[in-house]
């Protein structure tokens, strides 16, 4: 073949010889192409503009709308055109970083003064002139120290600092209009592919997330290629700004967060902490069941054990450490150091095996302001956390009974969700040996179960790689809790043994592992996923009694006494106001059932419920009605769970 030929090889497998330095496009093009329906090409499996020459033999496809990937690339040059529209707007604005995001993009900005409402319109209205305009998305490769010049020249100060901490010699960079950028690619053909976009929000981010760094404002939006796609989400963003936990749990007084306080420090009112309190009863009892031992560990401990087990070395930028007597100690992020010593404790037989240590653990961990959200990502929080120390012959069993528990509580919640597998990551410890055993052992125990699952290559613990089960909400988002991470790495570390059928010693596995994972991170998807209204089995107030009154309160007082003896979380309410304000109270609230107590259930001693939905039961004596909520209970939580639990 001729050296000016080359040959593409195309995603149905046929070769295409084409001229050698033709461009993405005009490849694509001749392999049949469908010109308007391309905005990039894959390039041995890397992403390219269709702009892009090719000089090489090369696997070769094209991205239409509908490409995996293909969305990312609209919303990441959707943020260089917002650059560009507030650079036009807000001459002296810095450029910081804008990437795309998942649902979107964000662009941040060092700027005089806030961004406001206002300002997003303004920002929005030239967006929508530059995407009118089709202006063309240039690339250019330029060497890295003429890149900081240029940048230097127009004091956009971030840039230089992005391009001094690079190693390569050359960058590039990407211009539409007037407008230049840093940037490694690819975009779409020009401005005008964006058909549907939206800024939603704007608020303070560090530069780089560090609180030290100025704070910049960061612009959030996304975009999409049509119009019905863009409506669509935006009802999304209505529907979880209106389930958001953080207003709900001001509306129902479950927690506040306090500046006085301190920043991801949460502060469980009355009925918070009485949610609280019912899910981790629960999780007691049913730990006990699967024979479990409860278990404490002190919050402070040692730094020469943190660097025994190498969490200094590779996790202390995420801790908090002080001294006491001169001695150093590190408040723990993790619980897994005390079980490894209570396990120590005293010399184990395989005849003892598996262990199973279980405690409900508060840990601190730093987490960077910017990235603290309610109770989703705080600094305080507790985790349904054990360690099972088991025969490397158990640990298959181990791991498919963990995999049961999960899959039992997800459905009780009402909770779909999805396994993946985190490898070694790069920063870690122990041998590729034991690495390899963890992770067969991982894959395994999911095969035989016959549970599908994606692999995260490099995003394992430091200490073993894990199963992460993400559950999907109401709205279809997904959350981390669960965690299974399998661990033949700190046992040798800390030289945990057992005595064998042969009388030698044995190294244990160890198998860290989390069911509900941070249970402030758990109550806040929960308030979400029920909008505050939750199952009655786990609402902290299961029913109010509302009095029409004065004359019904005594009566009223012995119902909610009855009640509270049959074990029922029960408030009265024999306010002097209007019955309609007491009602429409009760509902704002979301209490599941309403007591409304006046002549006719004095009279005839029993109680007429009204459910959360608005449904009227007919009249019933209390204990009827207590018996009927105790079934309710124990229905929706698979017999687990009736009045009383607390």
């Amino acid at each position: 073949m001729s050296q000016d030929l080359i040959r593409l090889t195309l995603k149905d497998g046929k070769v295409l010889t084409v001229p050698r330095g033709i461009s993405a496009k005009d490849a694509l093009m001749m392999a049949g192409e469908d010109e308007d329906s391309l905005i990039a090409a894959r390039l041995n499996g890397n992403l390219v503009d269709l702009t892009q020459t090719v000089d090489h033999d090369a696997a070769m496809e094209g991205l239409g709308f509908d490409s995996e990937g293909a969305v990312e690339i609209l919303r990441h040059s959707a943020a260089h055109i917002m650059a560009q529209a507030v650079k036009s707007l807000f001459p002296n604005a810095k450029v910081a970083i804008g990437p795309a995001i998942e649902n979107g993009f964000y662009y941040d900005f060092d700027v005089e003064r806030p961004f406001t409402q206002d300002d997003l319109e303004k920002i929005e209205a030239r967006m929508r002139e530059i995407i009118a305009s089709g202006m063309e998305f240039h690339r250019k490769e330029l060497p890295r120290e003429e890149a900081i010049d240029f940048f230097a020249e127009r004091n956009e100060k971030y840039k230089v600092e992005l391009l001094q901490a690079l190693d390569s010699p050359w960058v590039s960079c990407y211009s539409q209009g007037d407008f230049v950028d840093l940037c490694r690619g690819p975009h779409i053909p020009d401005t005008s592919y964006v058909k549907a976009f939206k800024l939603t929000s704007v608020a303070g981010a560090y530069w780089r997330g560090d609180e030290h760094n100025p704070m910049l404002q960061r612009i959030y939006g996304t975009a999409f290629f049509n119009r019905e796609a863009l409506e669509k989400y935006l009802h999304f963003l209505e529907e979880a700004l209106r389930r958001d936990h953080r207003r709900l749990g001001r509306e129902l007084d479950l927690f506040s967060f306090s500046d006085e306080v301190g920043a991801g420090m949460v502060i469980y009112h009355p009925k918070g902490a009485l949610l609280r309190q019912i899910l981790e009863a629960f999780e007691k009892r049913e730990h006990l069941r699967r024979g479990y031992q409860i278990v404490m560990g002190p919050t402070l401990l040692k730094t020469e054990l943190w660097k025994r087990s190498g969490h200094f070395d590779h996790y202390r930028e995420n801790m908090y450490f002080t001294e006491i007597d001169g001695q150093s100690y590190g408040i723990k992020p993790m619980n897994c150091l005390s079980h490894m010593l209570i396990y120590k404790s005293k010399i184990r037989s395989y005849r003892d095996l598996p262990l199973r240590f279980f405690e409900l653990g508060t840990v601190h961990r730093h987490e960077k302001s910017g990235v603290l959200h309610g109770l989703l990502r705080v600094r305080q929080f507790t985790q349904d956390d054990a360690h099972i120390l088991c025969m490397p012959e158990q640990l298959n069993g181990e791991i498919q009974d963990i995999i049961d528990f999960v899959i039992e509580f997800m459905g009780i919640f009402g909770f779909p969700y999805e396994m993946e597998i985190s490898t070694r990551p790069e920063k870690s410890i122990g041998t590729d040996e034991d690495w390899d055993r963890a992770t067969r052992a991982l894959v395994s125990a999911l095969e035989e179960k016959g549970m599908p699952f994606q692999t995260c290559e490099g995003e394992g613990a430091f200490y073993g790689p894990k199963i992460d089960i993400k559950l999907k909400d109401v709205l279809d988002r997904k959350w981390q809790c669960a965690t299974i991470q399998c661990d033949f790495t700190l046992p040798e570390r800390f030289d945990l043994n057992y005595i064998g059928v042969d009388g030698g010693r044995h190294r244990p596995v160890m198998v860290h592992r989390v069911i509900l994972g941070s249970i402030e991170r758990f109550l806040g998807v929960l308030v979400e996923h029920y909008e505050g209204a939750f199952p009655v089995w786990l609402a902290p107030v299961q029913a109010v009694a509302v009095t029409v009154t004065d004359a019904q309160a005594d009566f009223a007082r012995s119902v909610c006494e009855e009640l509270r003896k049959a074990g029922m979380r029960v408030e009265l309410d024999d306010r002097n106001e209007k019955l309609g304000y007491k009602i429409r109270e009760a509902q704002m609230q979301k209490v599941p059932y309403m007591l409304v107590i006046g002549n006719r259930e004095v009279a005839a001693g029993g109680v007429c419920p009204r459910r959360r939905d608005g449904t009227q039961l007919d009249l019933m004596p209390v204990q009827e009605f207590a018996a009927m909520v105790d079934k309710e209970c124990l229905d929706a939580t698979m017999g687990r769970v009736g009045l009383g639990i607390i």
